[in-house]
């Protein structure tokens, strides 16, 4: 039990770090005086409390975490850091007589911290603008994630905090050190995002958008979580030049950080585009497109220049797991919405802020199936896995075929739990893909035009536990689970 008391103590560190975090929306209730800023101090005061509790209660237990305290931790702040977020959500929406229940309000913060974009909200245009501003401010913190940060500003975590960037980091990028110490390579990789959030709240004030509707946008683009204030999203705008903005910020928020961070800090940007997975994420991005856009154009949707605006916007926008919307994207060909939905899983980088299974991966199944072809052919040659020149070790393949196995067996579980509920086929499927994914919309009745209040309670849970597992990137979840964790 000592190990998770000293988890347990770290918790109530970041919880109370989180709360801090609610000082955004009450600055920005106080200066628009949108009539729901007493909420905020309130919940930041409950916040603290309970953070400052579990901290004094658990505050003899102070020790080195451990790769398995790290998972414990990673999986506890996920799941619990959305109940603190949901309070001033609930609160507000009950002030301005629209109420929201506890299912509602968990799922909207963990579609921000996740970074999915999901809502269960409308008439977003009426809501007070704190409360738009919290949703995607969520999104910012859960972008780069909030553990990162924790490592970063939070020193007295000491060596335990490569544990916690390890657990916490997608993918293979987990083993990568960029500095000698973690707390200076997640600070290093908070400063690339911070520089990035800032040219892109800038560059979309200058392109057009109030200030509040820049910041909230930045908030959801570099993030690629996708939350708009507006119930059309991006569509509210109808402007091409923001549209284009959006597209660049989120091609750059779709790679990997810590290559602009070894760029920055080494100024060799000529060697970025050497990278294999940068290359095949850019190449699947903007060649699924212009895929697009000439399928648009050849079926007589839009004209060459419109045909090319809006399917390279959307592949890039549902593939990236931003997850913005424009048009409706349902009333194309029946092969658009798919094809974007599939590449969400597939096109970002390990160490970037999208979701999905990582390019990384799907790099590694691709070169072990090849692999495996030539063995049939040539049973005794040698062929080792290589990534950008180096060998890929067999305990990384072991790694990425098990997580390939478990997110295939648990999408296929929660859409079947879906199904039971009488949901249609299309709208169970991409409901979950869409949420392992941290996508945010779906196909069917869960579309760009639609939203998930469309959902019972039951598959609202559903839908949320499938965000949680997708953030944890699933394994994390899956460990605490077997007995082997437990066992000393």
């Amino acid at each position: 039990m000592t190990d998770v008391f000293s988890v347990l103590r770290v918790l109530g560190m970041l919880i109370m770090l989180f709360a801090m975090a609610m000082g955004v929306p009450l600055a920005v209730s106080w200066y628009t005086q949108d009539g729901v800023w007493q909420v905020y101090p309130l919940s930041m005061g409950i916040t603290l409390l309970i953070g400052l509790g579990l901290l004094l209660a658990m505050r003899r237990y102070k020790r080195e975490l451990q790769p398995r305290h790290g998972v414990m931790l990673v999986s506890l702040v996920w799941a619990l850091l959305p109940l603190f977020a949901a309070v001033p959500l609930m609160l507000a929406c009950q002030q301005v007589g629209r109420p929201m229940s506890f299912t509602y309000a968990y799922f909207e913060a963990v579609s921000g911290l996740t970074t999915t974009g999901s809502t269960v909200l409308s008439s977003l245009d009426t809501l007070p603008v704190s409360v738009n501003v919290w949703r995607t401010f969520l999104q910012w913190i859960g972008g780069m994630g909030i553990l990162v940060l924790a490592v970063a500003v939070l020193p007295l975590l000491g060596v335990g905090g490569s544990q916690l960037f390890k657990a916490e980091a997608a993918g293979p990028i987990k083993d990568t050190k960029l500095t000698p110490r973690m707390t200076e390579t997640a600070k290093g990789l908070w400063g690339v995002y911070a520089l990035f959030s800032i040219v892109c709240a800038l560059a979309y004030w200058v392109a057009g958008m109030e200030p509040l509707d820049a910041l909230m946008h930045m908030f959801s683009t570099v993030s690629l979580g996708g939350l708009s204030s507006h119930d059309a999203s991006f569509g509210f705008f109808q402007s091409p030049l923001l549209e284009g903005v959006a597209l660049f910020f989120m091609l750059l928020a779709s790679c990997n950080f810590a290559l602009y961070f070894v760029a920055l800090r080494k100024g060799h940007w000529g060697s970025f585009w050497l990278d294999s997975e940068m290359r095949a994420t850019f190449v699947t991005l903007v060649g699924g497109g212009l895929v697009v856009a000439l399928l648009l154009w050849g079926k007589g949707v839009y004209g060459p220049l419109d045909a090319l605006r809006h399917g390279m916007f959307h592949v890039v926008s549902i593939a990236s797991t931003t997850g913005y919307a424009t048009v409706d994207y349902l009333a194309w060909p029946v092969f658009a919405p798919v094809f974007m939905l599939m590449l969400s899983g597939v096109a970002t980088s390990a160490g970037s802020t999208g979701g999905g299974i990582k390019m990384m991966r799907m790099l590694v199944l691709v070169k072990q199936a090849r692999r495996e072809l030539t063995r049939l052919v040539h049973p005794n040659a040698v062929q080792p896995v290589r990534l950008g020149g180096a060998v890929v070790e067999s305990r990384m393949i072991f790694s990425v075929m098990a997580f390939m196995l478990v997110y295939g067996g648990t999408i296929i579980v929660l859409s079947m739990a879906l199904l039971l509920t009488d949901l249609d086929p299309l709208t169970a499927f991409s409901a979950v893909i869409a949420s392992v994914n941290c996508t945010g919309p779906g196909l069917g009745s869960i579309g760009p035009a639609s939203n998930y209040t469309v959902l019972t309670d039951f598959q609202i849970w559903v839908c949320t536990l499938a965000m949680l597992l997708g953030r944890l990137e699933i394994l994390s979840f899956v460990a605490l689970l077997t007995p082997a964790f437990w066992r000393r």
